[in-house]
């Protein structure tokens, strides 16, 4: 085992790796969030609200128990896909094709999907229905939006989370080294999922709703979060989209993935290749992130 490594944007020594073990033979009837909790507390790990950063910790612990460095207590859910679509909810959507000029949905709302609300369980259940990728699991912050006609219906759905922890052509055009990488990481965001509804046949549509999100996205994060955004990235599968609606509001491409996953130490992990597109949210962005 290595004496530390970064998880979550948190460095984990050997010396934390032991004591979360004796934190669990201590305490063999605390949960995993209990123990999170406690972990969080001790190490006084906040988000700029001065929140516990108990979710961020789970991962971690998640990923210390997988690698067999630590025993985690039995769950109350297994953590598996099937059991995350059970609190899906089935939504009765209008999947009448649109066949019209951009100007004729105007104007589109783009809300933001607070947890628990109306918009959340509809970008739920759309994006479990019509994404390739389905909904999966992203830990950490995200924020998450429903763009609607001005009729009303939805047509798009995107979502926004933590970034990469390392791309290769990110980090070069930003310029940073690994230890302002580590400390700055929070203030970029990865848009993970973007869905143009299947019955929305506008030309346009994807790079003005992606352009509505470019703009929403910093304040939003401020009003959730505490801090404001500098970057944010996409990964375009190539085998599926050429990424045009990034390159359409200006996006900028810095390069390709080499077909692993970020866990994939061995090599043996094969993926798609992705094409990275980053956008900057302002003219400082590399005087703020390289500090």
């Amino acid at each position: 085992m290595e004496n530390q490594r970064i998880i979550h944007g948190r460095r984990i020594t050997a010396e934390e790796v032991k004591a979360i073990n004796e934190l669990v033979q201590i305490h063999p009837d605390w949960s995993r969030r209990r123990l999170s909790r406690e972990l969080c507390i001790n190490w006084d790990w906040r988000n700029a609200k001065g929140q516990l950063r108990d979710i961020a910790c789970r991962t971690v612990l998640l990923r210390l128990h997988r690698a067999g460095e630590i025993t985690l207590p039995v769950g109350c859910h297994n953590g598996n896909n099937h059991q995350r679509q059970d609190c899906i909810v089935e939504v009765d959507v209008d999947e009448t094709p649109i066949y019209v000029e951009l100007s004729a949905l105007a104007p589109i709302k783009l809300l933001v999907a607070h947890t628990g609300s109306d918009e959340h369980r509809l970008f739920k259940y759309l994006v479990h229905r019509y994404h390739y990728l389905g909904l999966g699991h992203v830990p950490g912050k995200t924020i998450s939006y429903v763009a609607f006609s001005a009729g009303g219906r939805p047509i798009a759905c995107l979502l926004f989370a933590a970034a990469a922890w390392k791309i290769a052509g990110r980090d070069s055009f930003i310029g940073w080294s690994s230890a302002q990488r580590e400390a700055n990481l929070s203030f970029l965001a990865n848009n993970t999922r973007f869905l143009i509804l299947p019955w929305a046949k506008v030309k346009c549509l994807a790079s003005h709703i992606l352009s509505l999100a470019r703009r929403s996205i910093a304040t939003d994060w401020v009003d959730k979060y505490g801090h404001g955004l500098d970057l944010l990235e996409s990964f375009v599968d190539c085998s599926r989209y050429q990424g045009t609606c990034y390159q359409a509001t200006n996006w900028t491409w810095v390069g390709s993935t080499v077909g692993r996953t970020g866990n994939d130490r061995q090599h043996r992990i094969a993926t798609s290749v992705k094409d990275v597109y980053i956008y900057p949210l302002n003219r400082h962005f590399r005087r703020r992130l390289c500090r």
